[in-house]
């Protein structure tokens, strides 16, 4: 099977003799060349043709040494087609003025009279650069549009209640600033939403948010991952490798579960944030970061520095700004939104035809206390869109597993029914309500350590 030729080539010379060969021999390896003497067609050209590589002579009848006549066209085409690729043809004794003409953006050239073959692998490599340019625009035009469709108006936040309008006023002010913002909020509140929505509206937007879940790494892992490693410089480190303060350099840096820091590690990160730079495992050189950074933690973080267990200075360093996110409970206006925003999500996923959440099952919904948040909603809504047989969601959809409850689930525990999980989740909150959310006199009372108190909240969303 004969191979498909490819490529257009437009060239521009004064010579005709040399505008023939040139097609003839360029036709056998390209799809498409075409031919022009007179420079002033070029815009018309470009305009109805979308060429490859331009062959661009220097020099043409009105100005014939020079070379300015060549520069002005290149101009022309540049200015018509920013990722046109032109190959200059010029005299040997024109070569710097060849080379200046690379500075002002031309390709490549190739001197008269020129080797067949030599000219072949000079437009090759243009004929690639052309395609490497027009890929790179497609992929500029791609993520322009991504985020034009992304930064529509904290489109991945659900929420019109009074307490979720003040946030979403409070991030307008603070997205602009660098000022570091520390979120607070429970388990399932969308604390990781915040932070991406806070990235999208600041300076540091076309660059990279890079999260860490710190509750998911280990300490003898804490340097590696944050900070980066040499290779060799432990077991597993087959590789140098960036940490995450690097890959989030001139971009925004997530530290999720902030509260969750050991001490020790606690001052390795102040130390980095201080100082703004890194040095990775292994290495003795120290790297420079500039970061935007957000943290989040479901723990009252005051209350541990009261304790003694989160260090003061690092919360002064993460918390310039606080935003304080609203439990569900706590924003009962928006649940319909929610609910019919993921019933739309689960339907088209799971093909199903479900118009919205029925009235009684808005009003059951609205009286539940939603420990686990959104997020919990969110599952719920889903197990029910896979379940159910209506179009329209029901009480019995969402409650078939006895998921959600009265909101005073305190006065449901008997004797008939003692779940342990249920009695103890009740006893904290009891003991944190008494104790005016006091962890050490709360873990007291319990008969728990701190720390043991501590992992009983982050597995209830507390």
């Amino acid at each position: 099977m004969k191979e498909q030729k490819s490529g257009k080539i437009l060239i521009v010379d004064d010579n005709e003799d040399l505008l023939k060969a040139a097609k003839i021999f360029l036709k056998r390896h390209f799809g498409q060349v075409d031919t022009e003497t007179n420079p002033s067609l070029l815009p018309i050209l470009i305009v109805n043709e979308q060429y490859d590589v331009i062959m661009l002579d220097m020099n043409f009848t009105k100005d014939v040494s020079s070379g300015q006549e060549g520069f002005y066209w290149l101009d022309r085409i540049l200015e018509l087609d920013s990722s046109a690729v032109v190959v200059l043809i010029t005299a040997y004794g024109d070569v710097s003025t060849a080379v200046k003409a690379i500075k002002e953006g031309a390709t490549d050239f190739v001197l008269k009279p020129w080797e067949n073959e030599k000219l072949l692998a000079t437009l090759n490599s243009a004929l690639q650069l052309r395609q490497s340019k027009l890929e790179i625009s497609e992929l500029k035009n791609q993520k322009q549009q991504l985020y034009q469709d992304i930064d529509s108006k904290f489109k991945d936040i659900i929420g019109q209640s009074a307490p979720m309008l003040k946030v979403f006023e409070t991030i307008e002010r603070v997205a602009a600033t660098d000022a570091n913002v520390l979120i607070l909020g429970e388990n399932g509140t969308g604390k990781e939403l915040i932070a991406r929505a806070i990235h999208r509206y600041s300076k540091r937007h076309r660059e990279a948010f890079v999260g860490v879940d710190l509750g998911s790494i280990t300490s003898t892992l804490f340097e590696s991952e944050l900070f980066g490693h040499k290779r060799g410089s432990f077991t597993d480190a087959k590789e140098d490798r960036a940490g995450r303060f690097e890959q989030a350099n001139k971009g925004t840096l997530f530290l999720d579960e902030i509260g969750n820091l050991p001490l020790p590690l606690q001052a390795k990160l102040l130390a980095v944030l201080q100082n703004r730079e890194v040095t990775r495992v292994g290495s003795n050189k120290v790297t420079p970061v500039n970061i935007r950074l957000i943290s989040a933690t479901n723990m009252n973080i005051h209350n541990m520095v009261y304790d003694n267990s989160f260090r003061q200075d690092l919360l002064y360093r993460i918390n310039t700004i606080e935003i304080t996110l609203p439990p569900l409970r706590e924003r009962l206006d928006d649940i319909p939104l929610l609910a019919n925003h993921f019933i739309e999500i689960y339907s088209k996923k799971y093909n199903k035809d479900i118009r919205k959440a029925g009235e009684a099952l808005i009003k059951r919904m609205q009286k539940y206390h939603w420990p686990g948040n959104i997020r919990e909603l969110q599952h719920s809504i889903e197990r029910a869109v896979i379940m159910t047989a209506h179009s329209i969601l029901q009480p019995e959809d969402l409650f078939m597993q006895k998921q959600l409850a009265p909101e005073k689930q305190e006065e449901m525990v008997s004797l008939d029914h003692l779940n342990i999980e249920d009695v103890e989740k009740i006893l904290i909150r009891k003991a944190l309500q008494k104790h005016n959310g006091h962890i050490t006199r709360a873990a007291e009372e319990l008969g728990l350590t701190r720390s043991s108190l501590y992992r009983r909240l982050e597995r209830y969303g507390l």
